[in-house]
């Protein structure tokens, strides 16, 4: 494995980039397409919180208890006998997984460095903290102490972000962690109280309930877990999370945490002013992030955080000048392949001066829950917000063929469309198994402007998870093979103008 590969004597580049995480990495790979001197500069680990803590990690995680949780059932004609799980061993595979990511880009790097590519694009990388000194340059502490001055024509700033405190408490990554203290653990905590029930903290509700080794407390302090998605989408996630043993204290805020005898001592306080304690052995903070701006010395280049601590940029990525940014360090969400598509852009633009708009709206995410949930796309409250006349239906996975087969019929899709003779699709939302692979067919229709029935003109394999698509749609035109009146608890339809409020939808062929 390379340590640094760096040969350009002269510390002359056409860009630097500042982060080697997933977007950072991208954006300088991209640059060696336009035959450009590229330096890139990391001070930490290759891959970024991406890779070492975050995504893969998390992901990799999350398999692994899925697969665990799949394998302790008792419905399927099977039972296994004298099932075992050790977080040790548990660990030793995610770190498998993390080495296996970050020797790729090491080896990619090394094909790219001046001394063995054979193109005219080349990647100079150096394993240090970078800081502005001027427009044109930035000085680099290495790994090894020595400093090192390098000058750029454009600078991509890709620093990421890490783990938000909570006031008042410090993780000490042993009782109180956050999500860079995850793999640091030696066993399963026996209880393990998660603060925080967003994305992330209801995936760590999952994984660690899926486990079955750790009871698990999820500390919301909002009235619903994703407050910013529909009820449908909100009262699964809950539902199925308490199902899977996880206690959820709504509208609930941390209080106080006291060392007592060996354990954690959590006072929670509701919202009408209750007190409620729990003995815990770990307590994981899960508040959000804040980005990585603070060894940059932005003041040199005039570059001013916003009240949020994020670099504004402009939709070419640009903060100023020859400066942009991309990922975690934006106001944008902070997103794997946000990261890597903003850095791409910002890179295009920097050395062709032009980019196709890119579209934010249709943003694909994944919630890796048990099962898990896809959003793209507006969803009703979001339509309601925007006063966006719409019909929605929603069809269950209990009446797909592959669902059943699957023994998996929790879950459902809902697709929201313009109420018109159009029906251009708005946004879909999903829940239940390979959600993360049917929910790119919808953006890429919705990035088309596609109508109902635009989509319903391809025939959909059989039998797949992306016939609950197919079948939606097909609802709102009175089409679909089961009818909303045989199944009211599984198929749903649903109007909505700024008028009328909510009526009734014909489900009568068109």
């Amino acid at each position: 494995m390379i340590i640094q590969t760096h040969t350009n004597s002269s510390g002359s580049y056409d860009l630097c980039v500042i982060g080697a995480g997933p977007g950072g990495f991208a954006g300088a790979i991209r640059a060696t397409d336009f035959d450009k001197k590229v330096c890139l500069v990391e001070g930490g680990e290759i891959g970024g919180t991406a890779v070492r803590w975050g995504a893969l990690a998390s992901k990799t995680l999350w398999e692994l208890a899925k697969d665990y949780a799949v394998a302790s059932k008792t419905d399927r004609g099977y039972r296994s006998s004298a099932l075992r799980v050790y977080y040790r061993s548990v660990k030793e595979t995610v770190l498998q997984a993390i080495a296996e990511k970050q020797e790729q880009m090491l080896t990619q790097l090394q094909n790219l460095s001046p001394a063995e590519s054979k193109g005219a694009g080349t990647v100079d990388f150096f394993r240090g903290w970078a800081k502005f000194l001027d427009e044109h340059t930035v000085e680099i502490q290495m790994s090894n102490a020595s400093r090192r001055i390098i000058k750029a024509g454009y600078f991509l700033i890709a620093t990421g972000s890490r783990p938000r405190n909570f006031p008042g408490f410090e993780c000490d990554q042993i009782h109180l962690l956050n999500s860079d203290g995850v793999l640091g653990l030696s066993n399963f905590p026996r209880r393990l109280m998660i603060i925080g029930a967003g994305v992330t903290g209801c995936e760590y509700a999952t994984i660690f309930s899926n486990f079955r080794q750790s009871k698990v407390y999820l500390v919301d302090n909002q009235s619903q877990i994703l407050p910013y998605e529909d009820e449908d989408i909100s009262t699964f996630v809950s539902n199925n999370l308490e199902a899977n043993g996880v206690t959820i204290y709504h509208s609930a805020q941390l209080h106080d945490i006291t060392y007592h005898d060996h354990e954690l001592e959590v006072a929670l306080k509701t919202a009408k002013g209750k007190i409620i304690t729990k003995r815990v052995d770990t307590v994981l903070f899960s508040i959000g992030r804040q980005p990585n701006l603070e060894r940059l010395n932005l003041e040199a280049v005039a570059v001013e955080p916003d009240p949020g601590g994020y670099l504004v940029s402009d939709d070419n990525c640009c903060v100023r000048a020859n400066i942009y940014a991309a990922g975690d360090v934006t106001h944008r969400p902070a997103l794997v392949n946000m990261a890597v598509m903003e850095s791409r852009r910002a890179v295009r633009h920097m050395f062709t001066g032009h980019c196709n708009p890119f579209n934010y709206t249709n943003l694909c995410s994944v919630m890796f829950f048990y099962p898990a949930a896809a959003a793209v796309g507006l969803n009703e409250k979001t339509c309601r917000m925007r006063k966006i006349p719409y019909r929605a239906a929603t069809y269950s996975n209990a009446l797909l063929t592959r669902s059943i087969a699957m023994r998996a019929t929790s879950g459902f899709v809902k697709i929201m469309v313009s109420d018109d003779d159009r029906q251009t699709i708005l946004g879909m939302r999903a829940a239940g198994p390979q959600v993360s692979n049917t929910i790119m067919a919808i953006a890429l229709l919705m990035d088309q402007g596609s109508g109902i029935d635009d989509v319903l003109k391809s025939m959909y394999p059989h039998p797949t998870m992306s016939e609950g698509i197919q079948e939606c749609l097909r609802l709102l035109q009175g089409k679909s093979v089961f009818k909303p009146g045989a199944f009211p608890d599984l198929i749903r339809l649903k109007r909505w103008s700024p008028e009328n409020g909510f009526g009734s939808l014909s489900s009568e062929p068109q």
